[in-house]
């Protein structure tokens, strides 16, 4: 007898969505430190240069998946509509 599996909607697929962020977030750490040991190699001599060049790349690796993490898990960010010329109070000139 076969089992039958409930298919649950990928909107509400929270293993699905973790498994790719896990995913997500280390191939960017891996290939950002990479990215910033071999720019550390080639630009900077001193290895504290260097070891920090390995750093940053890390840190923007951590911050992109964060953001695409952060978007696949609570959608996308409500965007700001800037105020329109019209709505904006008019100056008011200073006479005394």
């Amino acid at each position: 007898m076969a089992e039958k599996k409930e298919m649950v909607p990928e909107k509400y697929d929270v293993n699905a969505k973790w498994d790719a962020c896990l995913d997500l977030t280390v191939r960017r750490v891996v290939y950002s430190s990479l990215a910033g040991a071999f720019g550390g190699l080639l630009f900077f001599r001193s290895p504290v240069t260097r070891w920090a060049s390995v750093a940053l790349g890390a840190g923007i690796g951590i911050g992109s998946a964060y953001t695409d993490c952060s978007r696949a898990f609570d959608g996308s960010p409500a965007k700001l509509a800037s105020p329109k010329l019209a709505d904006a109070p008019a100056p008011q000139d200073a006479q005394e």
